[in-house]
């Protein structure tokens, strides 16, 4: 049985994920810049507004409404502390700002971007293996270290080895 994490205002988390059979969820250099693009734009209580709706498919130009659209004013989820990416997992430290907020920006971060990625790549179903991981930080000396752990992890690569097996 699959206990889901009980998550409490303003306390840190480490959320970290990794993709299904361990495959790649970063192909290139614009799928990462897409998931950092990703961390802004769904962590917002407002629903993101799909661009997708507003490009004329045949100019690939902006359509005029889109410009003329009103932004409502951003209510951030959650707190992005800190973040890496590698190329079949992630690692965030999020600090959750009101109830429910950081379930609610991992749905629409973990939604959004396995559209885009499934979509560019012509694929279907799930790109993350499972419910995302997380880890509350309970105690300052792991809040210190975390974020060490977390950066260094890619060099890991070079020795060989990856911290999500």
């Amino acid at each position: 049985m699959i206990i889901k994490p009980q998550f409490t205002e303003n306390h840190v988390y480490h959320i970290y994920n990794r993709g299904v059979e361990k495959r790649n969820i970063f192909l290139n250099d614009r799928d990462y810049l897409r998931l950092i693009h990703d961390l802004y734009e769904f962590n917002d209580e407002n629903p993101a507004l799909n661009v997708g709706y507003f490009i004329n498919s045949k100019s690939i130009e902006v359509e005029p409404q889109y410009l003329k659209k009103e932004k409502k004013k951003r209510k951030l989820l959650v707190e992005i502390l800190a973040f890496t990416l590698m190329s079949n997992h992630f690692h965030l430290i999020l600090q959750q700002k009101k109830e429910g907020s950081i379930v609610k920006f991992m749905q629409k971060l973990g939604t959004g971007y396995t559209m885009y990625f499934n979509k560019k790549y012509k694929r279907v179903g799930g790109l993350f293996q499972g419910r995302y991981k997380a880890v509350l930080l309970e105690n300052d000396t792991h809040f210190i270290h975390l974020p060490f752990y977390i950066h260094t992890n890619p060099l890991k690569i070079y020795r060989g080895s990856t911290s999500i097996e």
